[in-house]
């Protein structure tokens, strides 16, 4: 067998049944990736420092040699890492996972570095010894976030749900997959709820890269389908909405979800009234500038007295007229606004109800 180089399209329209290897260093890896990539790095950030160092106040024979001298003891460990990787994926219980593998019992390996260089032919010369059947990435993953940033130029039939704050608009998306429409969760893939309480319960934020891979994947997946997407401002947490998948989203169809202040209150205590004083009272602070003064100490102090209806009634009012101003700057919101007056926040129910308007 011989190493085979695939071009980015090649790799993203192979079948599921490949392992797929990052051999950069570990920090590059947790910063941004390929989804479904595994960590499988050459050099540890130290060894990589130390050979940067070298090619660049060196030579680049010098930096190959320290490479080298990494690489040699490695080998045997990574062989067998690979196997135990391949142990585990024959073993799991996930249906799509306990086929992946099972024919033919040498599965395909993609490897792939920052560019397609020496690391990934080196772990691909490696593995394709010891008889896998390896293809690289030509150009490695900086050509594969290339093809991520093209993702957001093209053009999608989206569909928006819109609704003021506690109108269960992340339910309703959930409500609208279980009916057979296909959906795209930018708080699920942002890891936030969007408002300053949006990280309570939250696993740790991906890097703005690590988001956009994630969006890019997504759409592709999708690219061909009436996409529904919740009404996110351009900022979700600390990442951002890519310009122009934005631009596109304010122009697409919105079903705003209509319930009574009260109904949605009681949703928003549901959901967060759970949460720690402590951490309530620092959301509330980071919005204390655009809330005001008055209000900000109004606020804390229900929270401090157990009043957690009257607190949030202050912050709700709040993120109403947030969502009121930004609902208007869409240029043509007449033309595309739907309304549909829901009474309670039942996703069931009010994805039904967004579907007989489609």
């Amino acid at each position: 067998m011989a190493v085979q180089k695939i071009t980015i399209n090649e790799f993203l329209q192979m079948p599921s049944n490949y392992l797929l290897l990052d051999v950069r260093s570990p920090s590059e890896f947790a910063y941004a990736h390929i989804s479904g990539a595994i960590s499988f790095p050459l050099f540890s950030d130290e060894e990589r420092k130390v050979i940067g160092t070298a090619y660049k106040q060196e030579s680049r024979e010098k930096a190959i040699k320290i490479g080298l001298t990494y690489f040699g003891p490695k080998m045997a460990n990574m062989v067998g890492d690979v196997e135990a990787i391949i142990a585990n994926f024959k073993a799991t219980e996930n249906p799509k996972k306990s086929t992946e593998f099972s024919s033919p019992s040498i599965p395909k390996i993609v490897v792939h570095c920052w560019r397609g260089g020496m690391r990934s032919a080196a772990v691909a010369w490696l593995l394709d010894l010891y008889g896998y059947n390896i293809y690289t990435i030509v150009g490695g993953y900086k050509t594969y976030r290339n093809w991520v940033l093209a993702q957001f130029e093209k053009s999608y039939n989206f569909k928006v749900i819109g609704g003021y704050t506690g109108s269960g608009k992340t339910e309703l998306l959930a409500a609208l997959q279980k009916a057979g429409e296909t959906i795209i969760d930018l708080e699920g893939l942002a890891h936030h709820k969007g408002s300053a309480f949006g990280n309570l319960g939250e696993p740790t934020q991906p890097s703005q890269e690590m988001f956009e891979n994630r969006v890019a994947a997504a759409l592709h997946t999708n690219s061909n389908a009436i996409i529904w997407l919740e009404d996110e401002s351009k900022r979700i947490g600390n990442v951002n909405m890519p310009a122009s998948l934005y631009s596109y989203k304010q122009l697409a169809p919105i079903y705003f979800i209509d319930i009574p202040f009260e109904e949605r209150l009681k949703h928003i205590i549901t959901g967060y009234g759970k949460f720690e004083k402590d951490k309530l009272v620092a959301a509330i602070m980071r919005i204390k500038k655009r809330l005001g003064g008055l209000e900000t100490k109004n606020a804390i102090n229900f929270l401090i007295e157990d009043d957690i209806k009257s607190c949030f009634e202050i912050l709700l009012r709040y993120y109403d007229k947030c969502y009121l101003k930004g609902l208007h700057q869409r240029e043509n919101l007449p033309l595309q606004l739907n309304t549909v007056a829901c009474a309670t926040v039942n996703a069931t129910k009010n994805a039904a109800s967004v579907l007989s308007l489609k």
